[in-house]
C-alpha cells in the first residue's frame, strides 16, 4: 500500500463533489461537454480516453478548476505524479479556495516528486480549513514531518556508491530481494520472468559472482510466486513466501525448504499460529535460528502491515509477538531484515518521518531487550520512491538492494553499496567447520552446538552437514564461545575459542575428528573453569557439564575416570592436591546429577602429563586442564 490519501480521496467521480446544482467554474460550453464526456468515460474504466477529454476542456478554459482536479487525480492514477503536480497547482492559482482537498493532494504528489518546500506549503494551506477529520489532519501532519526531514536529509546527504553486481546475477529481466550466506559464497534471489517469481542462486568465486543458476524444481514453481526469501548464514535453510498454493493457509504464507547435498528438499509450510489466513510473508531468520521476523496485517496490529516475530520451542514456532510501536506505526512496515548480530533491524515503512513512501530504517535493541526507535538511514539512500528489500553481509559493511532507477542491465537489478559506519551493526564473525570421523576420516553428521560463555547462552544448534561434515555460524565478535560437537557412538569434541580480539574479517576455522567410543580415549574438557589457585566450578562451567552429564545417561555401559592437570609452575605437591580437588569437584557434580559413583573414578595429575610445552604461556594454559577418559564399556 502506498499512503493512506489514496483510501481517502481519490475518486473518479469528482464532478458530483465540484457541481452543485449542474453549476461549474467555467462557463464555456464546450470545455464543460468535455468535462462530462470525461466522467462518463471513467465510469466506464476508460481513463486514457478521459484523459483527453479532459486535456480538451482545459484547452477551452484554462481557469476550469474541477477538469485540472479531475486530470490531476487522472494522473496520479497512472503514477506519473509529476504531470499530477502540474494540475493541481493550477486548478490552486486559478481558485485558491475551491476545494480544500486539493492541497493534501498536491501536497502529496510533491513529495513524491521531492519537491518539499511545496509540498510543505501545500499541506500547511490544507490545515488551515476548517472541518478537517481528526484522521486527516493527522496524515497532513505526518506529511508535514516527512517534508522537514527531507528538507534536512537532502542538505546532509550521506555516503551512496551503489555497484552493480555484474552479468552473472543480473540480466534483462527483474532481479531483486537478495540475500548472501554468513562468507558471502552464495547469493539467492528473486528473478521475476513473464510476470512470474522464482529464486535463483550465484556462488561468488575470486570476488566475482558467478551466471546464476534455477535453485530448485523443488521451490520453485511455475504456477505461484516465490519471494522474499530468508537465507540461514550456513545456507542450509530457506525461508521464503509462497502464494495462492492449494497448501495455503492464507494469500501468501511463509515456507522452509532444506538443502540436502547440493539440492533442496520440498518446502513445508508454517503451522499455525505463525501462519493463518491473514497475509503472512517477507520472512527473516535469526542467526542462530530460533527468531523468526516476518509481515502480516493479521489481527492484533497496529496499522495495515505490520513486523512480527515468532521464537522456536520445543513445541514449534510461538505465538506471534508484534514488534510494538517502538518499530510499527499506524502506516505500513515491511520487508524485516535482522542482522546476524541479532540486535540490529532493518526494514521499511512509509509510517515514520522520510522522503517519501518507504524509506529503509534501522532499529536496535537496548540493554534491555526493548526495540529503539528507527533511524532513517539518510538520502540519497532513500528518496522520494520506494526503497525496500535491504539486506546486509554478516560483517556488516555492504548492504544489497535492488533499484530500476540506475543504469543496470534491465529493470530491477541487484546493486551492493558500502553501509555508513553510524548505521552499521554490532561487529560479527564466523565460526566455520568441518566434523569427520576420526579413524575413516569421511564427513558425518553431528549435532554442533555453540555456547556463549558469560552468559551460558546456547547461539547456535544444528547438525553438520550429512555429504561433506560442514557447519557455518555467525557469531558477535569481543565474547568468549564453547562449542560441542557430539553425535551417538562417538567421544563428544569440546573445544573454546575466543573472539574478543580476533579480526572481524577473520573467521574461526576448525576441523574437527571424532573418535569412537573405545577404552582408553579421552577427551579434554576445555570449557571447565576454575579460578587461579581454586577448585570451586565457575558458572561459565554450565554448559560443559550438562553435555557429560548427557554423553553419560546416553551411554550407561561407559565408566570414565576424571582427570585434573596442571602446568609446572609453583609446588608440585601443590599441584597434585589442587589437581585432584578439581577432578572431585567434577566427580561431586556427576553424582549430584545423579550419575552411579561405580561408573565413575577421579584422579589428579598434577603437572606429571603435560600435553603442551610447559615454557609458553599457551602450552601452560593448554597443560591446565581437565578430562575424562573410557575405562570400561
Amino acid at each position: 500500500m502506498r499512503y493512506v490519501f489514496f483510501l481517502l480521496y481519490f475518486t473518479l467521480t469528482a464532478s458530483v463533489a465540484f457541481c452543485q446544482n449542474g453549476q461549474y467554474t467555467s462557463s464555456n460550453k464546450q470545455a464543460i461537454k468535455h468535462f462530462v464526456a470525461a466522467n462518463h468515460l471513467m465510469d466506464d474504466r476508460m481513463f486514457d480516453e478521459a484523459i483527453a477529454e479532459l486535456t480538451k476542456a482545459v484547452a477551452e478554459d484554462d481557469k476550469f478548476v474541477e477538469a485540472h482536479i479531475q486530470l490531476g487525480d487522472l494522473w496520479r492514477r497512472k503514477r506519473e505524479f509529476g504531470k499530477a503536480v502540474i494540475y493541481y497547482r493550477k486548478a490552486i492559482a486559478a481558485n485558491p479556495e475551491f476545494n480544500r482537498a486539493v492541497y493534501l493532494k498536491a501536497g502529496e504528489a510533491e513529495i513524491t516528486e521531492a519537491q518539499y518546500p511545496e509540498a510543505k506549503s501545500h499541506l500547511q494551506k490544507y490545515l488551515t480549513f476548517g472541518n478537517i477529520t481528526l484522521q486527516n489532519m493527522a496524515y497532513a501532519q505526518k506529511l508535514i514531518a516527512d517534508c522537514d526531514f527531507s528538507i534536512q536529509a537532502v542538505k546532509n546527504p550521506v555516503a551512496f556508491k551503489p555497484i552493480n553486481l555484474g552479468t552473472g546475477v543480473n540480466s534483462a529481466d527483474d532481479e531483486y530481494m537478495p540475500v548472501a550466506t554468513a562468507d558471502e559464497s552464495m547469493l539467492i534471489f528473486t528473478r521475476k520472468i513473464n510476470n512470474n517469481e522464482d529464486f535463483y542462486k550465484s556462488e561468488q568465486k575470486d570476488g566475482n559472482w558467478q551466471p546464476a543458476v534455477y535453485l530448485s524444481a523443488n521451490i520453485n514453481t511455475a504456477q505461484y510466486n516465490e519471494g522474499s526469501q530468508s537465507i540461514s548464514q550456513d545456507g542450509r535453510y530457506l525461508f521464503f513466501t509462497g502464494c495462492n498454493r492449494p497448501d495455503g493457509r492464507g494469500k501468501c504464507d511463509i515456507y522452509i525448504a532444506q538443502k540436502h547435498g547440493e539440492g533442496w528438499g520440498k518446502p513445508v509450510g508454517i503451522n499455525p499460529p505463525v501462519n493463518t489466513g491473514a497475509w503472512e510473508s517477507q520472512p527473516s531468520i535469526s542467526a542462530d535460528g530460533r527468531t523468526l521476523y516476518f509481515v502480516s496485517n493479521k489481527a492484533g496490529g497496529l496499522g495495515g502491515y505490520d513486523i512480527w516475530k515468532t521464537t522456536l520451542t520445543d513445541k514449534g514456532w510461538s505465538q506471534p509477538e508484534n514488534l510494538g510501536p517502538s518499530v510499527n506505526t499506524p502506516y505500513d512496515e515491511q520487508s524485516p531484515f535482522i542482522h546476524p548480530d541479532d540486535n540490529t533491524l532493518y526494514f521499511s515503512s512509509n509510517g515514520w518521518p522520510g522522503l517519501g513512501n518507504k524509506d529503509l530504517f534501522v532499529s536496535r535493541l537496548d540493554a534491555n531487550g526493548k526495540w529503539q526507535k528507527p533511524e532513517n538511514l539518510g538520502y540519497p539512500i532513500n528518496s522520494s520512491g520506494d526503497e525496500n528489500g535491504l539486506t546486509l553481509t554478516a560483517q556488516g559493511d555492504y548492504a544489497f538492494f535492488s533499484s530500476n532507477k540506475l543504469q543496470g542491465s534491465g529493470g530491477f537489478d541487484i546493486y551492493k553499496f558500502e553501509m555508513p559506519v553510524k548505521a552499521r551493526p554490532k561487529l560479527v564473525t564466523y565460526v566455520k567447520g568441518k566434523v569427520t570421523d576420526a579413524k575413516t576420516k569421511k564427513p558425518i553428521e553431528a549435532d554442533v552446538e555453540i555456547v556463549d560463555l558469560e552468559r551460558n547462552h546456547i547461539v547456535y544448534q544444528d547438525y553438520s552437514g550429512e555429504e561433506d561434515g560442514g557447519f557455518l555460524a555467525t557469531l558477535t565478535s569481543g565474547k568468549n564461545y564453547g562449542l560441542n560437537i557430539s553425535k551417538s557412538g562417538y567421544l563428544f569434541c569440546s573445544e573454546n575459542f575466543s573472539l574478543a580480539d580476533r579480526e572481524p574479517k577473520s573467521p574461526f576455522i576448525i576441523n574437527v575428528e571424532l573418535s569412537p567410543i573405545e577404552i582408553g580415549k579421552k577427551v579434554v574438557l576445555r570449557n571447565i573453569f576454575f579460578d587461579t589457585n581454586k577448585f570451586d566450578l565457575r558458572p561459565e562451567s554450565k554448559a560443559e557439564l550438562a553435555k557429560l552429564v548427557q554423553f553419560l545417561n546416553e551411554n550407561a555401559n561407559v565408566k570414565v575416570e576424571i582427570s585434573g592437570h596442571t602446568d609446572n609452575v609453583g609446588n608440585d605437591d601443590l599441584n597434585l592436591t589442587l589437581s585432584q580437588n578439581r577432578a572431585k569437584e567434577v566427580y561431586n557434580y556427576l553424582i549430584a546429577a545423579k550419575i552411579p559413583a561405580a561408573r565413575l573414578i577421579f584422579k589428579g595429575y598434577g603437572e606429571t602429563q603435560p600435553i603442551a610445552d610447559n615454557n609458553t604461556e599457551n602450552g601452560r594454559q593448554l597443560n591446565r586442564r581437565t578430562e575424562f577418559k573410557i575405562v570400561a564399556q
